[in-house]
């Protein structure tokens, strides 16, 4: 089964190119080589090549796996972990049905 494109827009992308680029940087402080990271994720050079450069198509499980050699796997319990914007929803649908 082929991947679909996934489309993200440019301001968005940028996100993911800090994402990609603090993970290269933390496996760079390690001083492991592209090929120690990717043999102990279990992912492909080339997939860890485009990790580092945020890509979008790069499955959740291969950047949690590629953190997880570096040590920073519960940097993913981060994630969505602050809903700010969905507690206030949620307090508004609260006041609402009083």
């Amino acid at each position: 089964m082929r991947s679909k494109k996934q489309i993200v827009f440019p301001k968005h992308q940028k996100i993911l190119e800090q994402v990609g680029e603090q993970i290269k940087l933390a496996r760079k402080r390690r001083k492991l080589t592209t090929m120690q990271t990717a043999e102990r994720a279990g992912i492909d050079r080339s997939t860890l090549y485009e990790i580092e450069r945020g890509n979008p198509s790069v499955s959740l499980g291969a950047y949690f796996n590629t953190l997880r050699v570096l040590g920073l796997q519960d940097d993913f319990l981060k994630l969505a972990a602050d809903d700010s914007f969905g507690r206030k929803l949620q307090d508004l649908e609260l006041i609402n049905t009083k």
